[in-house]
Formats: C-alpha cells, sequence, structure tokens
C-alpha cells in the first residue's frame, strides 16, 4: 500500500480538500467529475503513483469534503481552475501533470490556458466542449428544477443514502457520495457550472504546448467522442485514446492502461532532462 496523506487549505476563505498518494515523484493533480469527489480517481491515483508519481485528488469548491457554498456565482469552471493553481501552491509544486474527468477534465484544460507555465502535460478524460454544452444544458436545467420542486424528496433519500456504509471501491462510493448531497449543494453547483465558461476557446486551445493524452468513448452525448477527436487535432501532437465505454478506465483498465503508462513514462523521461524545471 502506496503511503497517502491529507490536508487542507485556504481559497478566497473556502476551506479545499485534497488527499495525496505517493510521497515522490513527478506530482500529477486529478479532478473529478461534476458532483462527484476524489474517490472517484483514487483508483487512478494508486496505478499513477506506482508508475512513480505523487499524485494529488482535489476536491474542487462545492464537492467531496471541500466547502460547499451555495451562490452558483463561486461555482465556475474558471475559478475551479484558480482552486488547482492554489493547490499546487500550497504544496510547493512548481509543475505537475494536470488531468481529470468530464468537468475535471475542463477545468485541467482551463488551467493549461490560463497557467501554462505550471502545466507538465495534460491527461484529459471525457472532456464536455462545443458538441457536448448543449446537451449538458439540456440536462442540467431540468435537474436544477427537479431537486428544487422536490427539494424535501432529495432531502430525504439523501439522509438514507448518508447512513449506508460506504464500499471500498472508490467509484462507487463517490456516486454514493453524491446521492447523499442536499439539494441546495445540487442546485448550486449545476448552476454554477453553467455561469461561467465552460471550455477555453478553440484558439486559446490551439495554443496548448504540452503533452496530452485525451481518453474519449462513444455512446454518450454528454461526453461527445467528437469533442475528444477535436481536442486531439487542436493540441499539437496530442493523443487520442478511445474507451469502449465511460466506465471502462475505473472497472476494467488493463486494455487501456499500457498506453496510459508509456504516456507517464515520456513524460517523466522530459521532466527529467536537463532542461526541464525540477518537479520534486
Amino acid at each position: 500500500m502506496l503511503p497517502t496523506t491529507t490536508g487542507t487549505f485556504t481559497w478566497h476563505g473556502h476551506r479545499l480538500a485534497y488527499e495525496i498518494h505517493g510521497e515522490k515523484g513527478v506530482p500529477c493533480l486529478l479532478m473529478h467529475g461534476i458532483l462527484l469527489d476524489s474517490l472517484l480517481n483514487r483508483s487512478l491515483a494508486e496505478r499513477f503513483a506506482r508508475e512513480g508519481h505523487r499524485v494529488v485528488l482535489l476536491d474542487l469548491l462545492g464537492h467531496g469534503q471541500s466547502d460547499k457554498p451555495l451562490d452558483p456565482r463561486e461555482l465556475r469552471v474558471d475559478f475551479f481552475a484558480e482552486q488547482a493553481v492554489a493547490c499546487l501552491d500550497h504544496l510547493g509544486i512548481d509543475r505537475a501533470i494536470i488531468g481529470g474527468v468530464s468537468l475535471g477534465a475542463i477545468t485541467a484544460l482551463q488551467f493549461a490556458v490560463t497557467a501554462p507555465e505550471r502545466c507538465l502535460a495534460l491527461f484529459i478524460e471525457m472532456p464536455v466542449m462545443e458538441q457536448s454544452t448543449t446537451v449538458a444544458a439540456l440536462l442540467f436545467v431540468p435537474m436544477i428544477t427537479a431537486v428544487d420542486f422536490a427539494a424535501p424528496v432529495v432531502r430525504a433519500f439523501a439522509g438514507v443514502v448518508r447512513r449506508i456504509p460506504r464500499p471500498p471501491v472508490g467509484w462507487l462510493a463517490s456516486f454514493m457520495n453524491t446521492a447523499s448531497l442536499p439539494p441546495e449543494v445540487i442546485k448550486a453547483v449545476l448552476h454554477g457550472v453553467l455561469v461561467g465558461p465552460v471550455v477555453p476557446a478553440s484558439r486559446q486551445r490551439r495554443a496548448i504546448r504540452v503533452p496530452t493524452l485525451i481518453i474519449g468513448h462513444g455512446y454518450d452525448r454528454l461526453h461527445a467522442l467528437s469533442d475528444a477527436a477535436v481536442l486531439a487535432a487542436e493540441i499539437p501532437g496530442a493523443k487520442l485514446l478511445e474507451a469502449r465505454s465511460i466506465a471502462e478506465l475505473r472497472i476494467s483498465p488493463a486494455r487501456l492502461w499500457p498506453e496510459i503508462a508509456a504516456f507517464l513514462r515520456d513524460v517523466r523521461a522530459s521532466a527529467a532532462r536537463p532542461a526541464s524545471l525540477d518537479v520534486n
């Protein structure tokens, strides 16, 4: 079992939580999907750590063990990217691989265009971009309405789920934590993502100049494979890896892992070159 530590830091008066897997190696910061938490990426972090990385799992504002303000203006994607930068500052990390799934993926892209000097590489899983944003709006707006009008039912259901012991399977525990959220938090997070910019503009994405691995899959209009393909074409040298389903990397990663491990080896080799900055 690799060493794991937890901690918190403050960003604009809000408490943010994180956990770290591994003690040394090239740093990597991974972020979760919307309404989920760091448990979603725990098995992935353990694999990264065994490859020789120090992996930080950040609970973005409104998620997991971090504070949960109810003002949607506080819960924008560009603010999430600021929180990722603040997490690196808090831990004394100069540059890192930045990545995530869904919301975490577009937050990583915002990080790459706002703080490119801090980004060593990108690990992007299921980005939500132009082809998917209409679907996201069509999905989120009814959800906001539903949890608002059915708040007593949602609250009662969340209370029941909250009392159920969490399983050792990280992704399953993460979904149970989502089902435990109060309706006010769900409404604020979904609204907040729609308030600010969702994804950097194409011209900004084309300016990204770091090694990038993008994982996409079909049969999911919220995470359209065409978005992942467009992003792979926009970022010079980016590689697209197609998963068989939304769950493959979490449940059965054996087929995907050799290419992910090769990408990580290339990033470590690049970081170790004399011209590269020391990333601890």
